[in-house]
């Protein structure tokens, strides 16, 4: 796969970095350690870097922050991209729900840099807020990129419905979405279709199907006490079969000659998206970031989907808590 690829009018560099984990989501993480990994993404190179006000309440954007601030990281060295849209009470930390008024934009965006010490380069709604018309959210959203507070913006997995309104009225920069060879939805809903129709880049969180496609899983309770253990497509009744996709992966990754979570990563690459991949560990960053050496070859693609579609995972993407969490 290419170690760069176009971003609207600049090159980025990739794989990303998604920095949820170091803060939210799948189980605790040491603060130094964190901080190593995020050093050792910038010294690889990898600088597309992915936050939101949502993961550890503020503490994911402070700890980014506090990583450019004390190695003196020049601002312009590492593209950040962060995201609103739940109404946090940071003190409490507690999350009660989506929202997307103009003034909650606003407001966040503030907060953001002051976490970070400075303005993000991309600023995206984190869910979509059914009850706040896209005609005042999308300019609240257009009106940063306007002053000059950010330079794009975006949406996170929206309808490709909303997608298509929300760009009659102001041009969305980025799409993010879940997007691997474990999870494809997004494929058949029109959704990636109208993405590129538009313009709008698509960027994909969870590459690695949440980490399944790295074999290193194969145990569910691995996961028992993380975000995973609330997903249908990792519990009891489904991951055994699941693991026919992990496992044909393993495969065709060992005939390549590379680890499975490097195919991963040049197949969601291949179809036109920026993969994000999280981690918590050093030596996952620089797996991840060598997956620049993995290039596909158009028989190889054709024998990946093959695989994908006769081994599709069960089981829905996410649990009741996170339905609960965003409103659905």
């Amino acid at each position: 796969m290419p170690s760069t690829v176009k971003f609207q009018d600049i090159i980025v560099p990739t794989p990303g970095f998604g920095a949820m984990s170091l803060s939210h989501g799948y189980g605790p993480a040491d603060e130094e350690t964190s901080l190593k990994v995020l050093a050792k993404a910038y010294e690889l190179g990898c600088t597309f870097w992915d936050t939101a006000a949502v993961y550890g309440m503020g503490h994911n954007e402070a700890l980014i922050g506090r990583f450019l601030r004390e190695n003196h990281i020049p601002r312009d060295k590492v593209f950040i991209g962060s995201k609103c849209g739940f109404d946090i009470d940071f003190e409490k930390k507690t999350n009660n729900g989506v929202t997307n008024s103009a003034d909650h934009i606003n407001k966040f965006i503030e907060l953001t840099k002051e976490r970070l010490g400075s303005y993000p380069d991309l600023y995206y709604l984190h869910r979509i807020d059914p009850n706040t018309p896209l005609e005042e959210s999308i300019p609240a959203l257009d009106g940063l990129k306007k002053s000059g507070k950010v330079k794009y913006i975006g949406l996170s997995e929206p309808s490709a419905k909303t997608l298509r309104k929300a760009c009659s009225i102001a041009h969305i920069d980025a799409l993010q979405i879940e997007y691997s060879p474990w999870f494809t939805d997004h494929e058949h809903n029109d959704l990636i279709a109208a993405a590129r129709e538009l313009g709008v880049t698509i960027v994909a969180y969870s590459p690695l199907g949440k980490g399944a496609l790295t074999g290193a899983y194969r145990d569910r309770a691995s996961f028992a006490s993380d975000i995973r253990g609330t997903i249908p497509r990792f519990s009891e009744e489904n991951y055994e079969g699941n693991l026919r996709l992990v496992d044909a992966f393993a495969s065709l990754a060992a005939n390549k000659g590379c680890t499975p979570g490097q195919l991963s990563l040049a197949w969601v690459a291949a179809q036109g998206a920026i993969p994000i991949p999280g981690t918590k560990r050093v030596e996952r960053v620089e797996e991840n970031w060598a997956a620049t050496d993995v290039t596909l070859t158009e028989e190889e693609l054709v024998e990946i989907r093959k695989v994908i579609t006769e081994a599709e995972p069960k089981g829905a993407r996410y649990g009741e808590v996170h339905l609960k969490m965003v409103g659905l």
